[in-house]
């Protein structure tokens, strides 16, 4: 995993020894359930979290460089959320931040370097990013990034006793990501 750099962040691999800095913003009701999973109990488990990160390499961790402190992460999965283009290499794209750094524009500065290093480095042809229709502050993370909206999908959240959201999906292509910064 490339060690990716803003003016603000620095997006890097996790490390075992992060697990304070995850811990302090995963044990908030305002971050887990917003994305689809329940507050930590305890460090340990936001070590064990760290750890699976490690394994799959596809989570990076948002680092304030102004701090050296893990404020938020960011990742990929590959999900195909589209079968009209299914033949597309593609990933979707998910992200949580601290609360104390909400409003300073820190996700759109983490998802802008990361898409282009996606687009540019590994060649992707699309990426998608989803919120459940509650998450306005996603929402509003999706719209400043460029993002496009696709479709609404109704889904059980499974770690959230099955609880039933809406999944508002949104997409960008790489031209369309190059074309609009031009």
């Amino acid at each position: 995993m490339d060690i990716l750099i803003t003016d603000r962040l620095i997006l890097r691999e996790w490390r075992e020894s992060d697990s304070k800095d995850l811990y302090e913003y995963a044990k908030s009701e305002l971050v887990g359930p917003n994305a689809g999973w329940t507050p930590h109990n305890n460090e340990k488990e936001s070590k064990e979290i760290i750890r699976m990160f490690i394994d799959k390499g596809d989570v990076y961790a948002i680092v304030l460089k102004s701090e050296d402190k893990v404020i938020g992460s960011i990742g990929f999965h590959d999900d195909i959320l589209d079968n009209t283009v299914a033949k597309l290499r593609q990933k979707e794209i998910g992200y949580v931040l601290n609360p104390k750094y909400w409003g300073k524009g820190i996700i759109p500065e983490a998802v802008n370097r990361v898409i282009e290093y996606r687009f540019e480095k590994l060649d992707l042809d699309l990426i998608w990013c989803g919120h459940f229709n509650f998450n306005t502050n996603s929402k509003r993370v999706i719209e400043k990034t460029g993002f496009k909206y696709k479709f609404t999908k109704d889904e059980k959240l499974k770690q959230l006793n099955n609880k039933e959201v809406k999944i508002l999906y949104y997409y960008i292509s790489k031209s369309d990501y190059f074309r609009k910064d031009k």
